[in-house]
């Protein structure tokens, strides 16, 4: 699916494990950052269209006075009832992916960093040239989502529903350890920066555990 003209790296791992520094780190050996969670937010949920949408299957409390998408209520439903987040969903994807392919196709030789949390649990390995996991140890994972004030009990549950990190770390091409500080993922970062940058766009034959030089 990734324009042959560009390179696009999807990096994924679990809640908590570092995801939003690893893609900022990138951005900085000059990657194109597109995060999949920002422009649901800040590009379909405001449109006039899926808030009807939303308003018309999941209940009018959806919605602000205004007409707008109320996400804290929305968030609230869908996580309690599978089915109206498999609805969510099948109205969101396809309009990103759609968001996606347009990027791609506008742009050549430019080398994208994709932020997608469910990457492997929505089957969009695809897309990409390279798959990046952030992976790190369920303590540190626990105790950063408690500082972003999600206790341990909901923190858990939200992580149940994804595919175990260890089996995102397998389908990967590249892991990065994100169990001691920043700087140490951010070394990491750079050095698989740096391979990605030389390489041309065909997947490795093995998975490649990316530690720093």
């Amino acid at each position: 699916m990734a324009n042959s003209t560009n390179l696009i790296v999807g990096l994924t791992g679990g809640m908590g494990c570092g995801k939003s520094t690893a893609v900022a780190r990138f951005a900085e050996h000059g990657f194109r950052l597109l995060d999949a969670d920002r422009v649901v937010r800040d590009e379909l949920l405001p449109s006039r269209e899926v808030a009807q949408a939303i308003g018309a299957k999941l209940g009018p409390a959806m919605l602000a006075a205004d007409g707008s998408v109320r996400r804290d209520r929305v968030a609230e439903k869908v996580f309690k009832d599978p089915e109206a987040l498999a609805w969510l969903e099948q109205l969101l994807h396809p309009l990103l992916l759609e968001r996606w392919r347009e990027t791609f196709q506008a742009s050549h030789g430019t080398a994208f960093i994709v932020e997608v949390p469910l990457l492997f649990e929505k089957g969009l390995e695809n897309w990409f040239d390279f798959i990046v996991c952030v992976t790190t140890d369920s303590e540190s994972q626990l105790r950063r989502l408690e500082k972003r004030g999600i206790p341990p009990d909901q923190a858990r549950a939200r992580i149940t529903q994804q595919l175990p990190l260890a089996r995102k770390c397998e389908l990967a091409d590249y892991v990065l350890l994100n169990d001691g500080t920043p700087e140490f993922l951010c070394e990491q970062v750079d050095a698989l920066a740096d391979r990605l940058l030389k390489s041309q766009p065909d997947r490795p034959a093995g998975r490649i555990h990316v530690s720093p030089a």
